[in-house]
């Protein structure tokens, strides 16, 4: 299962969410991940699906874009 609903809201897996961000894999995992030092508190929290996977809810995804300066 790619995509999901949650409340009305896509639930994107990592693969969607590195197309949309234009950001690699293990940089996502880098920005949610505290003991980094690349970490971002900004970057959306990912949401448990299963006892193995995670997703992100597309509506944060689009909000954190939003909320990122345009490259000049």
């Amino acid at each position: 299962m790619i995509t999901a609903q949650i409340q009305g809201s896509a639930v994107l897996r990592i693969k969607k969410v590195t197309v949309k961000t234009g950001i690699s894999r293990s940089s996502i995992y880098y920005k949610i991940n505290p003991a980094s030092k690349y970490f971002d508190a900004s970057f959306p929290k990912p949401i448990r699906l299963g006892a193995g996977s995670v997703g992100w809810l597309e509506s944060d995804i689009d909000v954190w874009l939003a909320s990122r300066p345009a490259a000049g």
